[in-house]
């Protein structure tokens, strides 16, 4: 059934995938970033071994090193529609903060209340110009896109950032997420559906894997 639902998918959608050459992970890092990037993991770390502290135990943190060599390679490769860049789901705020320092007007949104202060702290600690919202980063209507009602994205309280910010999803020239596993897909069509033609899909899929789109206007 999932096969079925892909095939599909893939005959109706805007969406370009952009190979993503091998030796990413070869660019450089300024010190600076990766002094911020140590002292993240640290804080990470230490935030989960509080689990019993909170309520946002599911947390996971993804390969900052990777996410940002990837956004440097996408800005010396691709062209962009803009300048705006969101954050779905923005945990601790650390990728809006690394595209802050490559110039992005950047947004986050998050839903979790225990996250919030992790991300303020993080984003005084650059110091780097956010625009933190918490609420859901769905925009109005595209859970009906949902293929399975369990997806951990649905169901997210607080009203949507993008009402909150006067904007809508195709006011962003790039849209960064970390799905669960499983709901790739589902980001995937929700970009499809109310992304901007031209903008830019950037995903983390796990460990050395990055997966990026470009929305394309249909033949």
């Amino acid at each position: 059934m999932n096969w079925q639902r892909s095939l599909v998918n893939t005959e109706t959608r805007m969406l370009h995938p952009i190979e993503l050459p091998s030796h990413i992970n070869t660019l450089p890092i300024p010190p600076s970033i990766a002094d911020q990037l140590a002292l993240m993991r640290s804080r990470i770390e230490a935030f989960h071994d509080r689990w019993d502290q909170h309520q946002a135990e599911q947390f996971v943190a993804a390969d900052y090193e990777l996410v940002y060599q990837t956004l440097v390679w996408l800005q010396d490769h691709q062209p962009t529609i803009g300048r705006r860049f969101v954050e779905w789901g923005c945990g601790f705020a650390a990728v809006c903060c690394l595209a802050d320092q490559l110039g992005w007007n950047a947004h986050g949104i998050e839903a979790h209340p225990d996250l919030i202060p992790q991300a303020t702290q993080t984003i005084a600690s650059w110091p780097a110009q956010i625009d933190l919202c918490t609420g859901n980063f769905l925009p109005a209507g595209a859970e009906e896109l949902a293929f399975d009602p369990t997806l951990p994205s649905l169901g997210h309280s607080g009203q949507s950032a993008y009402d909150l910010w006067g904007l809508e999803l195709d006011d962003f020239a790039l849209v960064y997420s970390y799905p669960w596993p499983g709901e790739d897909e589902f980001h995937e069509d929700v970009f499809d559906r109310y992304a901007a033609v031209g903008a830019l899909l950037l995903m983390f899929i796990g460990p050395n894997e990055m997966r990026l789109w470009r929305k394309v206007k249909r033949d």
